[in-house]
């Protein structure tokens, strides 16, 4: 039996009876130690000067331009710094009239990226990242990834995150719903963190675009930069087979098609605008047409798109009531003139330049599956895939560039498809379909091809491209060439090939 004591009144104890357990072990509090005032009051006015300081570091513009005017105000007066705010104010508006769109480069987004950087993703950065689950709990303490940077486009933001040690990109790219839900966006796309790094080349510096391990860039789509369709673009004065315009990117820049040392696979599903995309090709090579140092053939076996403009065409083979109809043909007498190319080019040349005696050569190929799959003679499907084989094999180095469009883009219909290294994928009808013509992970990558509009006037020519050299799809839209303006090429075609011959 144990015995306490407690205090009942003044002077006065009272032996209470406690009962407790005799065998119950022993509970040891620790000393409370309060701390001196003075000692707490330094430790919070060092914890004030480290917040100014890094304060002052993350702006040090304005602060700098703050300072100087408040000391400018105090040592000649309030109208010197009024002054200086009015010529500031006349150079920003003369810039504005000289170039705007540098203004906007220099002063207008970084303003931007800043607002958006404090109004939305620090302010709502720790409850978003903790309702998707990238935040790590380890001995009480929670580690959060950290913003780096912030870049504002026209129509999308790109934030630059450091991820936790021991996270992958693959983390954030299953829960980019949660992300733009939580940010208000209308989709996020994950990419491999990157940076630029300077290096020397023929006595110039070169930027290169290298690999930044542990970070992801973070793309929030604010708006659908390609709702509305847009027009056939201008004819060009001259060509660049590298960068071909074809319509327009998602970030505003216009859309170049590279069509020299390669060759382009387009799919998508009945209206999903593959003519925008082949007649936008047409268009953009029509000035060197005229000269003789471009050519295209065209297979057309559906005989309705591309026929329209058939007198553009150096060859032209189509799908009668013979089931060859020369479109096979076409193709042979195309991977024959390539092995008449590369016997004679070897060991003379390695890249190719066009010329009157060699032009260079886009061949067309509308509806690829019905040659590679739905004819109906065997032996013409195993010629033409022949033929097709030795174009897509040979004929980078030699100046052809093979340019297929199909709807099925399941690999038996189409065993040739890794043979083209740029793919272009318009609406598809299944989300697995986008990884069979982008690649494998490219719809977690963000290339939601099979969401894209089945309406004509919002998601006719709209797509993802995957490139040969990254492997990020971009989203695009090609241009629609209309009747009218097919019409418009014929009759300049009808002119002009009369000149130059």
């Amino acid at each position: 039996m144990a015995w306490e004591f407690r205090k009942v009144g003044p002077g006065e104890n009272v032996a209470v009876e406690a009962q407790k357990d005799p065998f119950a072990a022993p509970k040891w509090a620790p000393p409370v130690w309060h701390m001196p005032e003075i000692l707490v009051l330094l430790v919070n006015a060092v914890r004030g000067l480290v917040a100014l300081v890094g304060f002052t570091v993350r702006n040090i513009v304005p602060v700098s331009v703050l300072g100087g005017l408040g000391w400018l105000g105090y040592a000649y007066g309030w109208r010197v710094p009024v002054l200086v705010l009015a010529l500031v104010l006349v150079c920003l508006g003369t810039w504005v009239l000289a170039d705007w769109d540098s203004f906007v480069r220099g002063v207008v987004r970084p303003a931007r990226a800043k607002w958006r950087y404090l109004a939305v993703y620090r302010r709502d950065w720790q409850p978003v990242l903790v309702t998707a689950g990238l935040t790590k709990m380890h001995k009480g303490r929670e580690y959060l990834p950290s913003i780096k940077r912030v870049r504002c486009g026209p129509t999308s933001d790109r934030v630059l995150v450091r991820m936790l040690k021991g996270q992958a990109p693959g983390s954030w790219e299953q829960v980019a719903v949660n992300l733009a839900h939580g940010f208000g966006s209308e989709l996020v796309r994950v990419r491999q963190g990157t940076r630029n790094r300077w290096s020397w080349a023929d006595g110039r510096p070169v930027r290169r675009t290298v690999a930044r391990p542990g970070s992801v860039w973070l793309e929030f789509v604010r708006k659908d930069a390609l709702k509305t369709p847009l027009a056939a673009l201008p004819l060009a004065d001259d060509v660049d087979l590298e960068a071909v315009p074809v319509g327009a990117r998602e970030d505003g820049k216009p859309w170049l098609l590279r069509l020299l040392g390669t060759h382009v696979l387009i799919a998508g599903a009945t209206g999903s605008g593959k003519g925008s995309v082949l007649w936008s090709i047409v268009r953009a090579v029509l000035p060197w047409m005229f000269l003789g140092l471009v050519q295209v053939w065209a297979v057309d076996p559906k005989r309705m798109e591309l026929s329209y403009g058939r007198r553009l065409f150096e060859r032209y083979g189509r799908y009668s009531d013979d089931p060859n109809g020369g479109m096979v043909e076409l193709l042979e007498e195309a991977a024959e003139d390539l092995n008449k190319r590369a016997a004679m080019f070897a060991g003379k040349r390695r890249s190719f330049l066009p010329s009157l005696e060699h032009p260079f050569r886009v061949i067309i190929v509308d509806e690829l599956a019905f040659l590679t799959a739905y004819c109906p003679s065997r032996d013409l499907r195993k010629r033409a895939e022949q033929a097709l084989a030795v174009l897509a094999t040979q004929g980078r180095s030699v100046g052809y560039c093979l340019v297929g469009a199909q709807q099925d883009a399941r690999k038996e219909v189409n065993n040739l498809r890794n043979l083209f290294p740029d793919r272009i994928a318009l609406r598809l009808d299944e989300s697995e379909q986008v990884d069979m013509v982008l690649g494998d992970g490219a719809r977690d990558r963000g290339a939601l091809a099979d969401q894209i509009s089945s309406i004509p006037e919002v998601g006719a020519g709209v797509g993802y491209i995957k490139l040969e050299t990254t492997p990020d799809p971009v989203r695009v839209r090609a241009a629609y060439v209309s009747d009218a303006d097919i019409d418009e090429m014929v009759a300049l075609g009808t002119a002009n090939f009369g000149e130059a011959a």
